[in-house]
């Protein structure tokens, strides 16, 4: 079992940086490839980015070169370094493993940037 709690988000300006943090418990944690997933109001939940057990990253197009994730195995967590941030990154952000597991949805948090 694993239970997730995000952390991090906040108000900002259009090209201002935040660093999203997501504490992970449970043993398994080091079993998992685990990302970052957003939600924009009236949208679908998306996955933004993406660390496997070996440090290798996927993102999508729309952050690539914007956002970096990383993870502490030792201290299981995961991060979100987000960069020149956009109004249409505006969304909550939660951390799951990949593919999604549905009962270890967190509560997100939220990030809304303004221009």
């Amino acid at each position: 079992q694993v239970q997730l709690v995000e952390s991090g988000g906040g108000k900002v300006q259009a090209g201002d940086s935040l660093r999203l943090a997501c504490e992970a418990t449970g043993r398994t944690f080091g079993t998992y490839t685990m990302g970052w997933f957003r939600q924009a109001p009236g949208k679908e939940r998306e996955l933004v980015a993406a660390i496997s057990l070996d440090g290798s990253t996927n993102y999508t197009d729309h952050v690539k070169g914007r956002f970096t994730i990383s993870r502490d195995n030792a201290k299981t967590m995961v991060y979100l370094q987000m960069n020149n941030l956009k109004p249409d990154d505006t969304a909550v952000y939660y951390c799951n493993t990949v593919p999604a597991t549905d009962r270890y949805w967190g509560q997100g948090t939220q990030v809304i940037v303004s221009s």
